[in-house]
């Protein structure tokens, strides 16, 4: 394992845990020839069960290092993210869609805030559905909704399979760019594959040559013959059409940070966008310490579109975070706070900045809304000024 410098060693059980993945990743490798696609090392670091990044115990979210966390999402900076939905959401809960579906739900603080927020528009839903395979997280967040809503945490139920059907709002936040993507290198004009062996004791990148009949459709709007490294997203196009299947009437939200497939694959963006998070420090070794680092990519959001068209589904709007924010009102809603209560107001003030600032994550996020079955009227507020679907 290689130690970038400044980032903070684990602790000896950390480490431990994280030696017996790598284990069971080179087991993997040898067992499939010695090599294994960047995906399917990406699922193992992620998702091996007790081991994985997701599925293991690391803290995960938080708001610094000090508590142990890698990163920090929208819904732990401030509340006023889940109330801004909140305020897209209430419209559609009032046109029979009293149900609520959560992807990725963290440490649970978007569902208990968003609950809460409905409750105040007087939309609560009659269930509010997480789709959660890790019970960490789980535990987690059954922990977050018993302190910040008890009172509703009855309407929470909590699934380990997709449902068959399902008629209702979905959510995602941070949910798309978690998924494992192939990597691939354009290197003197031949295409290969990017994937993952073991130089002695580590991990290494090691690339095959791709035949042109197994180049993924995507790398071939790739401008230019430079030498390049990309991603594509198989598995987050094949989750949207797993939702779009299932989605019988509704929205689906899916908030991330990507670009359309024109910016994602543009001839400048020659290294990709594969980036790791360790104690809320970035750095692009997705190598170091497995299982207590996460790995993630930008989402090609012209990918997420097509598939979703595929399934059936329309793609309603599409705008960067800032845009839907303001337009859902975010800004209303932060007139609710006074002003000379520095001790209150600035705090969430500056949260709802970084939300909002382009330097932030204003611009890289992106709110996508995929709808079936619903007609033209549909309240889509947050995409009535600045919709981007016309760059999809």
């Amino acid at each position: 394992m290689q130690k970038v410098a400044s980032l903070p060693l684990p602790s000896p059980d950390a480490l431990g845990a994280s030696k017996a993945l790598s284990t069971a990743i080179a087991d993997a490798i040898a067992a499939a020839g010695g090599w294994i696609g960047f995906d399917r090392f990406m699922s193992l670091a992620l998702y091996a069960p007790r081991l994985g990044y997701y599925s293991g115990g690391a803290a995960k979210f938080g708001r610094d290092a000090n508590d142990g966390s890698d990163f920090i999402t929208a819904p732990e900076l401030t509340p006023f993210f889940a109330r801004t939905l909140a305020r897209q959401f209430a419209p559609l809960i009032g046109m029979s869609l009293p149900r609520v579906m959560e992807f990725g739900a963290g440490t649970g603080r978007l569902a208990a805030d968003l609950l809460l927020a409905l409750e105040t528009e007087g939309a609560l839903p009659d269930t509010y559905s997480i789709v959660e395979l890790s019970g960490e997280l789980r535990a987690r967040q059954q922990d977050t909704l018993a302190q910040r809503a008890p009172h509703l945490a009855s309407r929470v139920q909590w699934l380990d399979a997709l449902p068959d059907a399902f008629e209702g709002i979905v959510v995602g936040n941070e949910v798309l760019d978690a998924m494992p993507v192939r990597l691939f290198a354009r290197i003197g004009g031949q295409w290969h594959e990017r994937g993952v062996a073991r130089d002695g004791e580590a991990f290494a990148f090691e690339d095959r040559p791709l035949d042109a009949a197994a180049i993924p459709a995507p790398l071939l709007e790739v401008p230019g013959d430079h030498d390049v490294v990309t991603e594509t997203h198989a598995e987050a196009e094949g989750f949207t059409r797993a939702v779009g299947a299932l989605l019988k009437r509704g929205a689906a939200f899916f908030i991330d940070y990507g670009f359309p497939a024109a910016e994602y694959y543009h001839a400048q963006r020659v290294g990709g966008t594969l980036m790791c998070h360790y104690r809320h420090h970035a750095h692009p070794d997705p190598f170091l310490y497995p299982g207590l680092q996460d790995i993630t990519a930008h989402v090609n959001f012209t990918g997420i579109a097509e598939a979703a068209v595929d399934a059936g589904l329309t793609v309603a709007g599409f705008a960067s975070q800032a845009r839907f924010l303001m337009n859902a009102g975010i800004t209303e809603l932060m007139m609710s706070l006074d002003p000379s209560d520095a001790r209150n107001f600035l705090p969430q003030a500056n949260a709802v900045q970084k939300l909002l600032s382009e330097a932030e994550m204003g611009e890289v996020f992106k709110v996508i809304a995929l709808t079936r079955d619903l007609d033209d009227a549909l309240p889509l507020d947050g995409f009535a000024r600045g919709d981007r679907s016309y760059a999809l």
